[in-house]
C-alpha cells in the first residue's frame, strides 16, 4: 500500500537522475572494465549501487508503476554482478560460471527457456501426428538417411554391429559436438530476425523427432528408439532448448526495449543470450560423447534397459544441476532477482 503523501512524480523529478547515471557507468563497465573506472569512479559506482538499491526498494513499497520497477531492478541486478565481483582468480571464476552462475541464470530466464521447448515439442507433436495420418509423410518429415531403411532394416542393421571401433567412436563424437555447436549457434543467432527464424527453427527441429518416434512405435519398436535416442538426447536437446531461449531473449531485446533504445536493449539482452548458449557447452559435449558411444551401443552388447537406466541417471544429474545449483547466488541478491 502507498504512503500517504508519497509524491511519485517528485519521486521520479528527484531520482532519474542518479538512475541514468549508474545506467551510463554500466555501460562504460560492460564494455570496459571496473578498472575502466579509477579508484574515484569505482568508490561513485558502488555508491549509485546503493542509492539505486534503497529506491528499488521504495519504489517497490510505494507501488511505483511495474515499468520503473523492472528499469530499477535490471539496473541493480546489472551493478550487482560487478560491485561484488571479488577478487577470486580467472580460473575459479570460470568454474563459479559453469557451476553456479550458468544454472542460476537458466532458472532466471525460465520463461525464454520454457518456450522455446514448448515450441520444439510442439514440432515433435506435429510430426507424430503427420506420421499417423499418413505413413508416406515419412518422405517428408522423416530425415533422408532414415528413408533408406524401415525401422525393422535399421535395427537388424544395428544390433549386428559391435558399436564402433575407439577411434571410430572419438571421431563421430568430435562430429556430433561440431554439429550441435552449429545448431545451437543457429537458434541463438536467429534471434536478431525478431524471433522469427528462432522460432521456426526450434520447430523444425522437433518435427523429425517426432516422425520417427511415431516411425518406430508403430512398428513395433518403440523400446529401441528411446534407449537408443534417450542416452544422449536429454542433455542434447535440453542445451538446444536453452540456445532457443537465448534467441528468443535476443528477439525480446528488439521488440520490448522498455525504456532504452532498441540498440542498447539488445546490447543488455545479447550478453545474457551469449551465456546461455556459452555456459550450455559442457552439456553439448557430454551429449556428443554419449552419442558417440552409448548411444551406439545395441543389445546383445547393451541391454536396452541399461541404456534406459543411464538415461534416467544422466537426466535426473542435469535437471537437477539446473535446478539446485547456484541457490546461494540468488540468496545473496534477493533485490535484483524478486
Amino acid at each position: 500500500m502507498r504512503t500517504a503523501g508519497f509524491d511519485v512524480e517528485r519521486f521520479l523529478r528527484d531520482r532519474e537522475k542518479h538512475w541514468h547515471e549508474l545506467e551510463s557507468m554500466l555501460f562504460q563497465v560492460e564494455r570496459s572494465g571496473t578498472r575502466a573506472l579509477g579508484i574515484e569512479g569505482a568508490r561513485k559506482f558502488a555508491k549509485l549501487y546503493r542509492q539505486v538499491s534503497a529506491d528499488l526498494v521504495r519504489a517497490r513499497t510505494e507501488l511505483v508503476d511495474a515499468s520503473i520497477q523492472d528499469y530499477l531492478n535490471d539496473l541493480v541486478a546489472r551493478a550487482y554482478r560487478h560491485v561484488y565481483a571479488g577478487t577470486v582468480g580467472s580460473g575459479w571464476g570460470v568454474l563459479r560460471f559453469f557451476a553456479q552462475e550458468f544454472p542460476a541464470l537458466v532458472r532466471a530466464e525460465r520463461r525464454a527457456v520454457a518456450l522455446s521447448a514448448a515450441l520444439f515439442f510442439l514440432g515433435g507433436i506435429v510430426g507424430a501426428a503427420g506420421m499417423a495420418l499418413d505413413p508416406n509423410a515419412s518422405a517428408v518429415l522423416v530425415p533422408e538417411q532414415h528413408q533408406a531403411t524401415t525401422p525393422t532394416e535399421r535395427i537388424q542393421e544395428e544390433e549386428r554391429s559391435d558399436g564402433h571401433a575407439s577411434d571410430e567412436a572419438a571421431a563421430f563424437s568430435s562430429f556430433l559436438f561440431t554439429h550441435n555447436i552449429q545448431v545451437s549457434f543457429l537458434v541463438f543467432a536467429m534471434g536478431i530476425t525478431f524471433g522469427i527464424g528462432t522460432t521456426a527453427l526450434m520447430f523444425y527441429n522437433g518435427v523429425p523427432l517426432g516422425a520417427l518416434a511415431w516411425q518406430y512405435h508403430a512398428a513395433g519398436h518403440g523400446l529401441f528408439f528411446w534407449a537408443w535416442i534417450l542416452p544422449h538426447g536429454i542433455p542434447e536437446i535440453s542445451e538446444i532448448v536453452i540456445a532457443g531461449a537465448a534467441g528468443l531473449i535476443l528477439a525480446r531485446g528488439l521488440l520490448w526495449p522498455g525504456r532504452r533504445s532498441r540498440r542498447d536493449a539488445l546490447v543488455h539482452e545479447a550478453k545474457i543470450a551469449v551465456r546461455l548458449v556459452v555456459g550450455g557447452m559442457p552439456v553439448l559435449v557430454l551429449a556428443g560423447l554419449i552419442e558417440g558411444t552409448i548411444s551406439q551401443m545395441h543389445a546383445p552388447l547393451m541391454p536396452y534397459w541399461a541404456k534406459l537406466i543411464f538415461a534416467v541417471v544422466v537426466g535426473t544429474a542435469l535437471f537437477t544441476w539446473l535446478a539446485r545449483a547456484g541457490r546461494s547466488l540468488e540468496r545473496e541478491e534477493p533485490a535484483a532477482r524478486a
